[in-house]
């Protein structure tokens, strides 16, 4: 009966039940979601416009160079994570299953939402304020799961990973975080 104390202890702190300072590198990716968030939110308020708006055409402008340049910084942001933070943490819980696993499908979710944005909007000024409103959802849809995603990794996934990580791996992560 002691021995599964002490695991369901590990395995809480694993989890980042408990409060955790974070080392440099996981401070940096935390520190970006929030400019991030802030454009998030910007788009999330255009997409309101469009919607509720009888001539929503200067708003969906707007929408489409402010996802552009929000594109421009989640992109560096989600390399960070995917090519070092990910695959350093999948030596401790293992590839293709679990939280990495979730992360990496929410990145590709809101990527793949951007993407349809990108693809459905290119090359056509005249849309109809029906389609305009439909596409303008795909970006609150890519909203509504970064949101979520990156508060998953403020709560979960980087507390797990400042827990799991040696020291040295924590500075070969800033290290390398550093050099994209």
């Amino acid at each position: 009966m002691e021995g599964a104390k002490t695991m369901e202890g590990c395995f809480s702190s694993m989890m980042g039940n408990e409060p955790v300072s974070l080392s440099e590198g996981l401070a940096q990716l935390k520190g970006e979601h929030i400019p991030l968030l802030e454009k998030l939110h910007g788009l999330f308020d255009l997409c309101s416009k469009i919607e509720t708006n009888d001539h929503p055409e200067s708003h969906f402008g707007q929408l489409k160079s402010a996802v552009k340049v929000f594109m421009t910084e989640l992109e560096p942001h989600s390399e960070r994570e995917e090519q070092v933070l990910f695959r350093m943490m999948e030596k401790y819980i293992g590839v293709g299953m679990g939280p990495i696993a979730v992360m990496e499908y929410e990145h590709d979710q809101a990527k793949s939402l951007i993407g349809r944005f990108f693809e459905k909007t290119s090359g056509s000024d005249d849309l109809s304020v029906e389609m305009m409103r439909e596409y303008s959802d795909l970006i609150k849809n890519a909203y509504l799961t970064l949101v979520d995603h990156f508060a998953k990794e403020e709560n979960v996934l980087f507390p797990m990973a400042e827990r799991m990580l040696t020291t040295e791996e924590k500075a070969e992560l800033y290290k390398q975080i550093n050099e994209i």
